[in-house]
């Protein structure tokens, strides 16, 4: 009988300081003086010479025939508006403006528009000056250009049914739905904001930041209050500085992480099945009942995409701009804002770049820009305001994982000002990420004393998710304000090796990569992820003080390695590789708050570090665990 493969034992951490002990003391024995690991200087430099290449395939990759369309010659009005009181952050709300009652609803007119377009040929449809109610969905076509003039703002409704009216899937109660995923699942569900299915050569600008699009994700929509960003519920995070809770949450009212009846059970929609492959997919209880859970589990079960049916009756927000299997892409010069869910979302895209936008979303799960199976992707000259992560590369989640891996990512110049994870990958990785390159970032962590930065640069994955993370090349990023200074994290499975105690994977690191990712989060764990050659250098970290604590963050570095004993699939298990060949260089990390384990490790072969400063305090070295 095969035996299931053993997770190494964590380290036995020293509680004295790493600065006072020395670097050979604080993992001994598994220190190691050389540097062999560390990638030659003309390695790093080719693969520079690749981000390059990627940059330089970009330029100019949209061209559209010079004729306009003006919507106000297809009947679209400006709208008067009104203040409200609105969530305009988790936690904080304020008057803002919203359509006034009996305002003209601009949606067939910005689609009549867009139809002209198309059948012309192409060019660019304009929005002017003004606000303009939007009852649904902007669907761009093929060498269409939507811009927005100087001062045009977009004022999408902030009414769900809206979204479930418009789709080309007519699903009964459900309302009429549009393809789309949501976090990396297939569905059909509430239609985006902006949308394309099938395009090319299509684009989306704005003249300069006074060009905005609302997604009004936080503007009630009914007299108890409810708003968009109210469906997120609870939130899972241990030890968490703020976020607690959804905006307009109410204890017992319906949301994604409820268990909603109207979610059938698997042995009716998935009859197929074993009994002992439905107990696996469901886990214990009823909670994969829950909308969020219950997609998963559908992709698990292996039902198709016709029948994953939410909209109506169900709590899952749409993404705000969305766009599915198109080509030639251009995001550029406008501002996003109050989002009901991920701010941007391409799936399956090819050269695709997103340039000089303002993505400012704080609310639940308010990712600011999440390209998912995509290759070719340029980010350039962005800044970002996240209620979640700023940037997280996707690649499908369970079994969907059609689309492939994302690769030839170029992220560079942009600002971020707050978030989970300023540069991110994952979790939905399932479909592998490789030939990624950050460079000359700005990691500003604005809203320090009150809703930090929770990590600079993040991997998340764990044993459902799996996939690959290889080749990713980070440089030149500055955190001035540093990240949290608190540690966070989530909840472990039952007789986890991980020690919890001041782990700081969910924040409070600058550096995370958790294989362990919300474990508890997915009943179906059988993938195990592998994560190689990472290498990071020139980043510098700065000091807050906060009640009576000056630091740069919890923990520099926390690496997690995928952990075997998660497995709970049928023997024998996959390989579990450890994290390996990751390297750390010229970078000054500031002063970690703990000081007495600054690098936390687990099931890592490798970490190497050249002329890195803690505390001060210069290390060269390999580290394993």
């Amino acid at each position: 009988m095969n035996k299931p493969r053993q997770q190494p034992p964590a380290p036995q951490l020293r509680r004295r300081s790493l600065l006072q002990a020395g670097a050979a003391a604080l993992l001994a024995p598994h220190w190691l003086p050389a540097l062999a690991s560390t990638p030659p200087a003309a390695a790093r430099r080719a693969a520079w010479r690749r981000a390059d290449a990627i940059v330089a395939k970009l330029r100019g990759h949209v061209r559209f025939p010079k004729r306009d369309f003006l919507v106000t010659d297809f009947g679209a009005q400006p709208c008067q508006t009104k203040l409200v009181k609105a969530w305009v952050t988790h936690d904080d709300q304020a008057l803002v403006p919203t359509q006034a009652d009996n305002a003209h609803d601009c949606y067939p007119h910005f689609k009549a528009a867009i139809e002209a377009c198309a059948a012309a040929g192409g060019g660019r449809v304009v929005i002017p000056k003004g606000y303009w109610y939007c009852a649904g969905p902007i669907v761009l076509r093929s060498n269409v250009h939507v811009h927005l003039q100087a001062g045009a703002h977009i004022l999408f409704s902030q009414y769900p049914d809206d979204y479930a009216r418009h789709g080309e899937f007519d699903c009964g109660d459900n309302g009429k739905l549009t393809l789309s995923r949501w976090q990396s699942n297939d569905c059909l569900n509430y239609a985006p904001m902006v949308y394309a299915l099938n395009a090319r050569n299509i684009a989306l600008t704005g003249e300069d930041w006074t060009s905005r699009l609302d997604g009004q994700g936080g503007v009630p929509f009914n007299e108890a209050g409810d708003c968009w960003w109210s469906w997120k519920g609870r939130n899972r995070t241990m030890n968490a500085v703020s976020q607690t809770t959804a905006p307009g949450y109410k204890e017992g009212q319906p949301t994604q992480v409820v268990p909603n009846p109207l979610n059938k059970p698997l042995q009716d929609i998935a009859p197929g099945l074993s009994a002992a492959q439905r107990k696996l997919i469901e886990g214990e209880g009823d909670k994969w009942r829950s909308d969020e859970r219950y997609l998963p589990a559908l992709s698990e079960a292996g039902v198709p995409v016709e029948q994953r049916v939410f909209g109506k009756g169900h709590y899952l927000r749409p993404s705000m701009i969305h766009f599915i299997n198109c080509s030639n892409v251009l995001l550029q010069g406008y501002h996003v804002q109050n989002t009901p869910f991920w701010q941007h979302h391409p799936v399956n895209c090819r050269n695709l770049v997103i340039r000089k936008v303002h993505a400012e979303s704080r609310g639940p799960n308010s990712d600011g820009f999440d390209p998912e199976a995509c290759d070719h992707v340029l980010v350039e000259d962005c800044v970002f305001d996240s209620g979640d992560d700023c940037i997280a590369i996707k690649a499908g989640k369970n079994r969907d994982t059609q689309y492939g891996p994302t690769r030839n990512v170029v992220i560079q110049g942009c600002t971020m000002h707050s978030g989970h994870g300023a540069v991110t990958l994952g979790s939905e990785m399932a479909g592998g990420i490789e030939h990624v390159y950050a460079r000359d970032l700005v990691f500003e962590n604005a809203h320090w004393a009150t809703d930090p930065l929770n990590i600079a640069i993040r991997l998340k994955t764990n044993m459902n998710r799996g996939g690959y993370l290889r080749h990713f090349y980070v440089k030149n990023v500055k955190v001035p304000n540093g990240v949290q200074l608190s540690p966070s994290h989530y909840a472990l499975l039952p007789g986890s090796p991980i020690d919890t105690k001041g782990l700081a994977t969910a924040a409070g690191a600058v550096v995370s990569f958790d294989c362990d990712y919300a474990p508890t989060a997915d009943s179906v764990r059988i993938r195990p992820p592998e994560v190689s050659d990472i290498h990071i250098e020139n980043v510098t970290v700065g000091n807050v003080d906060k009640d009576g604590t000056r630091g740069s963050c919890y923990q520099a570095i926390a690496i997690l390695g995928p952990v075997a004993s998660d497995y709970n699939g049928p023997q024998p298990a996959p390989p579990v590789l450890p994290v390996r060949r990751v390297s750390v260089s010229n970078c000054d990390f500031g002063n970690p708050v703990n000081a007495a384990q600054p690098i936390a490790l687990y099931n890592v072969a490798g970490l190497t570090l050249e002329n890195v400063k803690i505390s001060g305090k210069k290390l060269d070295t390999i580290m394993t665990s």
